[in-house]
């Protein structure tokens, strides 16, 4: 499938402060020479301060790692999970409509997302706060049929099911994700049949929709203030390098010590060889014996 860029671009793009120190220190994972490894997480942190990948974003990430421009628009345009056109700026709303959720009424919810939305993927609602596109397997198949609204699963999921969590959005509100119809994670519905044993002290949503709920809103576009910005790796180049060193003046100073070390290791038995007493002359067999 051919991807470009989208027609309509804005003129500049800057991360903000927080991003900034964040794509810094993801930059600071790879070696001198090895930074455009970080194309990746650089590029899905400009998407998701903004919504969706624009040229000058890629530029601007392409700058910071030292590529050329066509590079990093390979990786952009190479990648389904890069939005390279604007996206709704409550929700984009991703049905899968592979085989398990296409059976189950995937189409159902396309359906409605044609209908609520907007008649083609990829295009904005009409008030500019919904986008939609169908994709691959998510691998939520005993959930099925099942959509990826912002950062989150909603399974389980009917047309009319779809259609009141896209007004609750609508109105600014973040409705529970994980199973729509009653199941606690991916257990029969009428409820586990065995490993029962696990039905007590679990929190009261499974563990993604329970971190969802206590996040609170998980359509929010990541600022990087979320959680504190973590380099541990930073500490330990340093802590190599004095290794090395006291490794290389022990390593210079080894050869100076070895050769009289085994000198005298090979003197000593020699010396103890002249020390020794002789042996005493072996009896001479007689007719006797």
């Amino acid at each position: 499938m051919l991807r470009r860029l989208h027609p309509v671009q804005p003129e500049s793009f800057a991360f903000t402060p927080a991003n900034l120190e964040w794509a810094r220190g993801q930059i600071s994972k790879y070696p001198e020479g090895r930074q455009a490894s970080a194309i990746i997480p650089l590029l899905w942190r400009a998407q998701e301060q903004e919504g969706w990948l624009t040229r000058p974003a890629i530029e601007h990430v392409a700058d910071m790692l030292g590529m050329a421009y066509i590079r990093a628009l390979e990786v952009a345009t190479f990648y389904f999970m890069f939005q390279l056109q604007p996206v709704g700026s409550v929700a984009h709303v991703q049905i899968c409509g592979t085989t398990s959720c296409m059976i189950c009424g995937a189409e159902e919810l396309i359906a409605v997302c044609k209908e609520l939305i907007a008649p083609a993927p990829h295009s904005l609602s009409k008030d500019g706060k919904f986008s939609w596109e169908e994709v691959e397997c998510m691998g939520a198949c005993a959930n099925a049929p099942m959509a990826q609204i912002g950062k989150d699963y909603y399974e389980d999921l009917t047309a009319e099911k779809l259609r009141a969590l896209i007004a609750r959005f609508s109105k600014g509100e973040v409705p529970v994700p994980g199973p729509q119809n009653g199941r606690y994670a991916a257990e029969p519905q009428a409820g586990l049949t065995s490993l029962k044993e696990f039905e007590s002290g679990k929190t009261q949503y499974n563990a993604s929709a329970q971190l969802a709920v206590d996040i609170g809103d998980t359509v929010k576009r990541i600022d990087g203030t979320e959680v504190p910005i973590l380099t541990p790796w930073l500490g330990k180049p340093k802590a190599a390098a004095k290794a090395k060193v006291a490794e290389t003046v022990a390593a210079e100073a080894a050869p100076v010590a070895k050769p009289a070390a085994k000198a005298k290791a090979a003197a000593k038995p020699k010396a103890e060889a002249g020390e020794a007493k002789p042996r005493a002359p072996r009896a001479k067999k007689t007719d006797k014996d």
